[in-house]
This record gives structure tokens, sequence and C-alpha cells, in this order.
């Protein structure tokens, strides 16, 4: 009775100083240039804590990227709260996770951004591929990696999922109970999303039509040819852009949010591989 009084407890205290977090921040996506408050910084860094790049292996022996921020004042000789936080569908770490995981030190918390695995300073190829099952199990190799570690509390791990990275978050929560909370911020529902479209705008006729082409593109890809590239950020806005093009083209594709990890090029930054897309559908 009385773990399960602290896990509630601990429950309530994750997702208030969560909220407080995404109130004061601006990170989600109902914010808009013209909204934006000035202390709104993507790449914001704190003296009151400190970070260390760390590199894990997943179940598949893939390795894992993260960046483990640690309250400076925090006592080390003891075990902590500790909070996971993945990026948005197609980002890296260095958008949008890193500020999360910096804000929630700064409030005691031990967390770690991690680039989810075909992403970033993970391990996967093609680069960008769309392999959901993996981007959950980054969650769980990251509570492998905390849970075994100096700082974590086994029984105190939690999640926040950013955008895409909110639906990987419950997914990995429903069979890892070791995840013992999780908050999303601006959840995208990465299947329902590329199974109906926006606003349920997908016919069946378009749904199969991209099933179809990406099963072609499998058949190039096979023999050696170009892999190609969808959806993402849009790479200019015109008289035609919708909201939501402006508002990914505000972050992904200006200074406030623009990041290229070593190897990468800003023309696939955001992009999924076209043949693997069509994993989400049954996502």
């Amino acid at each position: 009775m009385k773990k399960k009084v602290l896990a509630d407890r601990y429950l309530k205290m994750f997702k208030s100083i969560a909220l407080g977090v995404i109130l004061s921040t601006a990170g989600t996506s109902a914010v808009f240039a013209a909204d934006r408050p000035a202390d709104a910084d993507n790449f914001y860094r704190s003296d009151k804590v400190e970070v260390q790049k760390v590199t894990f292996k997943n179940q598949y022996k893939m390795n894992i990227a993260g960046n483990l921020y640690l309250p400076k004042d925090m006592d080390k000789s003891k075990k902590h709260a500790a909070i996971i936080v993945g990026h948005p569908m197609g980002a890296v770490k260095e958008q949008s996770a890193d500020l999360y995981a910096v804000k929630m030190a700064e409030r005691g918390f031990v967390t770690m951004s991690v680039d989810l695995a075909f992403w970033g300073g993970s391990d996967g190829q093609p680069r960008n591929a769309v392999a959901p099952e993996l981007y959950a199990e980054t969650f769980s190799a990251a509570v492998d990696y905390l849970g075994t570690g100096p700082f974590a509390d086994r029984e105190k791990i939690g999640a926040i999922g950013i955008c895409g990275s909110g639906s990987f978050a419950i997914s990995a929560a429903k069979i890892d109970p070791r995840l013992k909370a999780v908050a999303t911020i601006s959840m995208y529902d990465m299947g329902a999303a590329n199974r109906n479209g926006l606003n349920h705008s997908l016919t069946l006729a378009q749904r199969k039509q991209i099933i179809a082409d990406a099963a072609e593109q499998r058949y190039v890809e096979f023999q050696g040819g170009a892999t190609k590239y969808t959806s993402g950020t849009v790479h200019e806005i015109t008289e035609k852009s919708n909201p939501i093009e402006r508002e990914f083209y505000d972050f992904y594709r200006t200074p406030r949010g623009e990041f290229t990890p070593a190897g990468s090029s800003p023309l696939l930054t955001t992009h999924p591989t076209l043949s693997s897309n069509t994993k989400f559908m049954n996502f």
C-alpha cells in the first residue's frame, strides 16, 4: 500500500511539473511565432545542470545516443526520480527534447533526452527509416540504462514524449511497467495520422496508392536505386502554404530550431524514407 501511495504521489507531481514546463517554455504546437515568449529558446542551457553525452545498447544491440542531465545540487549518494524525453517524429534530441530535459533537470529530476533509433546519433540504416517498434524500444532501452545506473530510482522512472514521441512513449509504456508515468507534449498519433490524414481527409483510394508507391520503391532501393523521402517539413513558404506548414517551417527551417546531425543534410531533416513510412499504417 505504501508503495502505491508513493507511486501515485510521484505521478501527480510528475504531471504537475510537466504541465508547468509546457506552459513556461512555449514548446507546444499551439504557439505560433507571433505569440512566442521572448525566452522560448530551443537551445537553452542552464548553469544549474550538468550534461553528459551517453551511448547505450537497445535490446537489439543497436547504439542509442542520449544526453544525460543532472542537477548540480543533486545528492549523488541517493537515487532520484528520472525522466526520459523523446523528440518529435523526424527530429533529433537537440530539437525540443533537450529543452524539456534541461528544464526538468532544473526542477530536480535526473533526465535524459534520446535519439530514436535511425535518427540523430543513434544507430540504424538506412537513416530516417520508420520503425515504430524500435522507436518504442528506445524508451525501454533508456529505462535499462537509467535503472542500472547510479542516479535513478527504478520505481520512479517516467517519460515525456513530444509530438510523435508521445505515441511512441505510450506504446512503450503499454508493455513496459517500469515506466511509471507518461506525459505527452502536443502528442501526434503517427499511426492514425498516416492512415487517416489531417482531419480524416485521406480516402481509401489515396491510402492504397501511398502503400502501392512505397512497395514499388522497395524494388528500386533493393536494386541499388536512390532512396526517396516523404512528408516532413516544407523547405519554402508560399502564398498557398497552410498554417501547419508555416508553423513547422518557423521551427525546423529557421535558426530557432534548425539542427543538422553530423553526417546528415538539412534537406533530409524531418523527412522519413518513403518505402518505410507505411510502417505507420500498422501502428
